[in-house]
């Protein structure tokens, strides 16, 4: 009896744990995208300025 309701607190931890890493992941993503676009445009800026 005690092993069934372990095994039962054990997969939700195991899924909150699976969810939260998802999450964090997610969240984690948009700053690296604004983070390249920044960068583009930094370089952009820079290959015009040689160029003149």
């Amino acid at each position: 009896m005690i092993a069934k309701v372990w095994k039962k607190v054990c997969l939700v931890i195991l899924i909150v744990a699976c969810l939260f890493n998802i999450v964090n992941k997610l969240v984690r993503k948009l700053p690296l995208n604004a983070e390249l676009q920044t960068s583009a445009t930094y370089l952009e800026n820079q290959q015009t300025v040689q160029e003149k």
